[in-house]
């Protein structure tokens, strides 16, 4: 009997051993799965933090030159547009509400829903314009008279100015590009070339996984 005693006692104590043992592994991975995200926020914390302006600059400009192409007559438009995404991802501007006509989004009405700073110049210069203009305007006519490409002569003080420079300063501060000087024979430009090529290559890795790797690759899928 004390035999049989002592290896059913030896069973239940292997048995528990054998729980406990499994009790402790789940834990452990119950808290690497939680630590993860907190890595995962330090590392964000660590990343060079950058605006959408700067972001789209940053795509535009050479790597070793250090400036646009100069066949790029699209960018002045597009940082205009960034610069209005970005005040209202920050809960500075919105549209006009449709109302009962539903009205499409180009021929809404741009709204200053906040006029609190956001701590960026170039952002704080358009909220200012966007809040003393009445009546308001629509994005399409906001971008004309931040890029100052409009016929209305009374609209042209609206023109934000020297916008890739100011920018492109923001990236040099951030420790992205440097500032050089080249000669283009007539005359002697200033440059960023690009000094931190993580961050653009990230930037990039970015950009393809939102636009190609959620792209259905099957063509009888495709929304048409």
């Amino acid at each position: 009997m004390s035999g049989a005693y002592s290896r059913t006692s030896g069973l239940i104590q292997r048995r528990t051993a054998t729980v406990t043992n499994s009790t402790n592994e789940s834990t452990n991975d119950e808290k690497e799965e939680k630590s993860s995200p907190d890595e995962d926020e330090d590392l964000d914390s660590k990343e060079t933090r950058l605006t959408l302006m700067e972001e789209v600059l940053l795509l535009g400009l050479k790597d070793r030159e250090g400036y646009t192409s100069f066949w790029n007559d699209c960018i002045s438009s597009g940082l205009r547009g960034c610069i209005l995404i970005e005040l209202s991802l920050r809960g500075r501007i919105e549209l006009e509400k449709a109302g009962m006509r539903r009205r499409s989004l180009t021929n809404r009405k741009v709204i200053c829903k906040n006029d609190q700073p956001t701590g960026d110049v170039l952002l704080d210069e358009a909220l200012r314009h966007i809040k003393e203009t009445q009546p308001p305007e629509t994005v399409q006519s906001w971008i004309e008279y931040l890029s100052g490409e409009t016929w209305n002569p009374l609209k042209l003080r609206y023109q934000l100015r020297n916008v890739r420079e100011r920018l492109a300063k923001n990236l040099v501060e951030k420790g992205v590009c440097t500032t050089e000087k080249q000669n283009f024979l007539l005359f002697d430009m200033t440059t960023h070339p690009l000094t931190d090529n993580v961050v653009k290559q990230r930037l990039i890795k970015r950009v393809q996984e939102s636009v190609l790797n959620r792209w259905t690759n099957d063509a009888h899928r495709m929304d048409r």
